[in-house]
């Protein structure tokens, strides 16, 4: 009899290949630039050690955002390991992306999420934030492997282009550097034991490195003013009023 339990979107999987990128992100690699004014204020509400408000989002509609929150919570969830892609604000860095970077992707999310919500409700009878654990999982399956098929989902080609595009990105905005909107309170970073950005790295901190025991700095790239800060507009009011 064929093994009729759903597959799982290994965690273990999604870290060891976010080490390189994650490692390139904290280099500032990603490739999303922000205004210096709104990337510290970001710092400085991150490391408040005040609750955290509620993110407000401006190319993603609250019910997009929503389902692209439980998504990403499905993809890299908090568990005995840490915080996840939640935690991080993932979505949060997704949603100012679309505004820079990843606005040639807005029209494949918009389109995308909505495909999959009618997917979840023709395959499983409920949107996907009603389903439970073990049909997210294996709705999210479908769309990795593309055989979320039929007249129901349209997706716009196979919905794995749409689910690589998203994982893709949640593992930016949970493993990038801060400075870009994501990986809140460093805990992408953390959760990957990786350290920070150095400019000076002594043998003993060498040592440490190796032996895992060198303290995090939790400290930005642009930090250090060796690394320049890339202005981009960052919201519709700036985009509609500019050069």
């Amino acid at each position: 009899m064929a093994d009729e339990r759903p597959r799982t979107i290994s965690r273990r999987r999604l870290l060891q290949s976010a080490g390189a990128a994650g490692a390139a992100a904290a280099a500032g690699t990603v490739g999303l630039s922000a205004s210096p004014e709104v990337a510290s204020a970001a710092r400085a509400e991150q490391s408040s050690g005040a609750e955290t408000p509620r993110v407000t989002y401006e190319y993603l509609t609250a019910d997009e955002a929503e389902l692209l929150e439980a998504i990403a919570d499905r993809l890299i969830p908090s568990d005995e390991h840490g915080p996840g892609a939640r935690e991080a604000r993932a979505v949060a860095y997704i949603d100012r992306a679309l505004g820079g970077a990843l606005a040639g992707s807005h029209d494949a999310y918009r389109l995308g999420l909505a495909a999959f919500d009618r997917y979840c409700r023709a395959s499983r009878g409920a949107p996907f934030l009603e389903l439970p654990r073990r049909d997210q999982i294996s709705a999210l399956v479908d769309v990795e492997i593309g055989a979320a098929t039929g007249a129901a989902a349209g997706f716009t080609g196979s919905s794995a282009a749409f689910f690589s595009m998203v994982r893709g990105h949640v593992l930016q905005g949970t493993f990038g550097d801060p400075y870009y909107g994501g990986n809140a309170d460093f805990v992408g970073w953390d959760l990957l034991g990786y350290p920070g950005v150095r400019t000076r790295v002594t043998s003993a901190d060498q040592g440490r490195l190796e032996a895992g025991e060198l303290e995090p700095n939790h400290r930005s790239a642009y930090d250090w003013d060796m690394f320049n800060k890339a202005s981009a507009r960052v919201s519709r009011a700036e985009a509609k009023h500019g050069d």
